[in-house]
């Protein structure tokens, strides 16, 4: 059976619990992954996740674990203990940060261990104002190859970074890519979007969407429309 490409990304706000198991309940695992943020998980902790996954869901933990070496170490050492399919970490933590989290989960015994490169909500100008003379595609090479280094299993990159990355790594390596809208969607906070056959494409392996499902009347109907463009 082919992968699930599709991640839906559950942002939901803490009076908005119902809503969400509302939602899940709309959608078929057999399609399509969770993405579980700060937000979320601050506000429910793991019995949100265990709900999701009696479910049958699988769970792409999103906390972008990012502080030194040994801590981040522990925190994947939970997330492995829940469950979760997939967590990520940020690469800026530096090589021995990512080195540690490689330790911490090893290949093939654990979740899927995910580097961040550069968020979809940073442009060159937003690089600038931090000093980082690099545009969001340089940066996010430079760092999806200390990912590499690190033997993560991938990063999180916009689409547009893909194969650049998928150049530059050996074959195996995934990008898992946000930033993915339906045609004449809302570009809403994120400034480089695409559309997912377009990411598809260009070599993406996990499409990450959030509000064309999770505000739809009808949420599967548009999961359907997605995957028909896959």
């Amino acid at each position: 059976m082919e992968d699930k490409k599709l991640i839906i990304a559950f942002d939901f706000p803490y009076e908005a619990l119902e809503q969400a198991k509302a939602l899940a309940q709309k959608l078929d695992p057999t399609l399509c992954r969770l993405k579980v943020g700060k937000q979320m998980f601050t506000d429910h902790g793991p019995a949100f996740l265990q709900w999701l996954q009696d479910k049958n869901f699988e769970i792409f933990l999103d906390l972008k674990f990012h502080d030194i070496p040994s801590t981040v170490a522990k925190a994947l050492e939970a997330a492995r203990r829940l469950g979760v399919w997939m967590v990520n970490v940020h690469t800026l933590g530096g090589e021995k940060m990512l080195s540690m989290a490689r330790e911490a989960l090893p290949k093939g015994r654990g979740p899927l261990l995910i580097g961040v490169t550069v968020l979809t909500s940073m442009d060159a100008h937003q690089l600038a104002t931090l000093g980082i003379q690099m545009s969001p595609q340089e940066l996010a090479l430079k760092l999806a190859r200390l990912a590499h280094q690190a033997q993560l299993d991938g990063v999180v990159c916009s689409a547009q970074e893909s194969p650049d990355i998928k150049a530059a790594t050996e074959s195996g390596f995934l990008t898992i890519c946000p930033g993915i809208r339906p045609k004449d969607a809302p570009v809403d906070d994120q400034s480089r979007i695409v559309t997912p056959n377009e990411a598809v494409a260009l070599g993406a392996d996990y499409l990450v969407v959030g509000r064309p499902v999770t505000q739809a009347e009808e949420p599967m109907a548009v999961v359907t429309s997605l995957l028909s463009e896959l």
